[in-house]
């Protein structure tokens, strides 16, 4: 393991870059978190024989940047082609979906209608959804903000999108807003690290996360952290 070590931990330690963010991946406090994504750099960490230092944010986007800044050596984050250009992933080891909710007096009643002119959606800034609407759609504008909900709040929007657990959650607390059931995408949560590793290094991380979504890690980890709607993925 020292080669791999050395080249996916250079200073000896494995600086794991957090999203406290996503509430599916990851929960507690930047000096105490966990979850999956925690169990996952810890077990990563002690095949390689170094130990793990945990660098929280409470967003995808500055988890990329720590990860690009050469702040951390490994990520979690959503596979997005925005993202290839200088992650290395391996393959999901879960999927998550994205959701859409309006106010209850909203005409909107699926995804195909909330991509229409005039119609504004709230995201979180540089999160997953963020980047694929950005992508994709044809006609609604995506509007920015520290939380999508926030900013559907605060401007008044027509939609709020984000991930199905924290946007159920928002829908069961607020009697004005109901959910969009169909899910606008699929969301790919995977290992990362910079593109300029060797390739074995990121040959071992995907051989590594493969086996421990056969195993039963993943799902193990996911039930541990209460994430039940969460599916490991094939």
């Amino acid at each position: 393991m020292t080669s791999l070590s050395t080249d996916l931990a250079p200073t000896g330690v494995l600086r794991a870059s957090i999203n406290l963010g996503n509430p599916v991946l990851a929960q507690g406090t930047p000096e105490q978190p966990a979850g999956i994504t925690v169990d996952l750099a810890r077990e990563i960490a002690a095949r390689l024989g170094v130990p793990v230092e945990f660098l929280c944010f409470d967003a995808a986007r500055k988890s990329f940047e720590a990860m690009t800044s050469g702040a951390a050596d490994l990520c979690f984050l959503a596979i997005d082609p925005a993202r290839e250009a200088e992650v290395a992933f391996t393959a999901p080891y879960v999927v998550i979906e994205g959701v859409y909710a309006v106010p209850k007096d909203s005409p909107l009643t699926t995804v195909a209608e909330v991509d229409s002119p005039g119609v504004r959606i709230g995201v979180k800034q540089g999160s997953a959804y963020d980047l694929f609407l950005t992508r994709t759609l044809q006609n609604a504008t995506v509007v920015r903000g520290p939380e999508g909900t926030d900013v559907f709040r605060a401007e008044d929007l027509e939609v709020a999108a984000g991930i199905r657990q924290p946007i159920t959650k928002f829908v069961a607390e607020n009697n004005d807003v109901r959910l969009v059931d169909e899910r606008f995408m699929q969301i790919q949560q995977a290992v990362g690290t910079t593109k300029d590793r060797q390739p074995e290094t990121v040959q071992f991380l995907r051989d590594t996360v493969d086996e421990l979504k056969a195993n039963g890690f993943v799902a193990d980890a996911l039930h541990r952290a209460g994430q039940f709607d969460a599916t490991v993925a094939p």
